[in-house]
């Protein structure tokens, strides 16, 4: 089943955020992970107001905890932790197809 996950990212180090963008496919690609979308959201209900939401799609849960997991993912994400503040991760399961 489809695993989807949601980040909102603030990157506060545009140096790192470019370096991190360079890394980051070779890593999902792996994974059989891939980018739905990224990018500054359109709030149009609420008063969520992300600086940055990314969607990734998975083949499964199992698929992006083991990306997330991954030493190909790891220099990665350093890059994330050190260069942007991440407010919320959140994976969910996508409808059978």
């Amino acid at each position: 089943m489809a695993t989807y996950a949601l980040f909102e990212i603030d990157w506060h180090d545009q140096n790192k955020a470019k370096e991190y963008r360079e890394k980051f496919g070779p890593a999902l690609d792996k994974y059989g992970g891939k980018t739905l979308c990224a990018g500054p959201p359109q709030v149009i209900e609420g008063d969520w107001n992300p600086a940055r939401v990314v969607i990734l799609e998975f083949p499964s849960t199992n698929a992006f905890r083991d990306w997330y997991g991954s030493p190909e993912y790891a220099p990665v994400l350093r890059l994330r932790r050190e260069g942007a503040t991440t407010k919320t991760v959140v994976v969910v399961e996508g409808p059978n197809r």
